[in-house]
């Protein structure tokens, strides 16, 4: 893990962020994007990204092979759930290694749920995803979207070596696609992508982050 930049690194706090307004848009009204709804809300939140994340998942759907298609899961999450699920993490963590102190915990809660004040999906930069055929048969990336690093065995990792053959060519196609459309992945999640964040403006070595904290308006729900 020590070639892995986590979003509890003091780095990604320390980026310029200079926010330029895009809206969040509902990736559903979109016909060339499929959206799952597993991670679904009262108001669609997870279904919204920036306009320009949508415009380079677009594009990024276009760089796949023929009959494979981008299943997304989850976009925006409000800070609110955000904080939630960080919590509940290292809550979790806390009761696995109780001689843990606060940063140590918070550096492996942040291998899988982001601290929420740097938190990428906050931002409506990030997206979780997938892949799946035409007909929206899921494709086997070699652990469940989500699946935190306890239940598979370091398996999320994007360059995990515990999964098989078609699940590592899955996740390098879609590295590629995503990778060619301006996206950056979070190592310890394969499914998890952004751009325009303060993660992405970091690796990217971006001046400043596009995008902060975002809120879905009246009129975008």
């Amino acid at each position: 893990m020590t070639d892995i930049i986590l979003l509890s690194d003091p780095r990604v706090a320390a980026t310029r962020v200079t926010d330029n307004g895009e809206p969040l848009l509902d990736t559903r009204e979109f016909a060339a994007l499929r959206v799952d709804t597993r991670q679904s809300d009262h108001d669609g939140s997870y279904a919204h990204l920036r306009a320009d994340v949508v415009r380079r998942l677009l594009l990024a759907q276009q760089a796949l092979p023929p009959g494979i298609r981008l299943l997304l899961v989850e976009g925006f999450r409000p800070p609110a759930l955000q904080r939630r699920y960080f919590d509940e993490y290292a809550a979790a963590l806390r009761t696995v290694h109780p001689d843990a102190g606060p940063d140590r915990i918070r550096q492996l809660a942040s291998a899988y749920i982001s601290p929420p004040e740097v938190a990428p999906h906050v931002s409506g930069g990030a997206v979780d995803l997938t892949l799946c055929t035409d007909d929206g048969c899921e494709l086997s990336l070699g652990t469940e979207v989500n699946a935190t690093p306890e239940e598979s065995g370091g398996g999320c990792r994007t360059a995990a070596l515990n999964v098989d053959d078609q699940a590592r060519a899955n996740r390098a196609a879609m590295g590629r696609a995503m990778t060619a459309a301006g996206f950056v992945n979070y190592p310890t999640e394969w499914w998890h992508w952004s751009y325009g964040d303060r993660y992405w403006a970091l690796l990217t070595e971006a001046p400043a982050a596009k995008y902060g904290p975002a809120a879905l308006s009246p009129t975008t729900v």
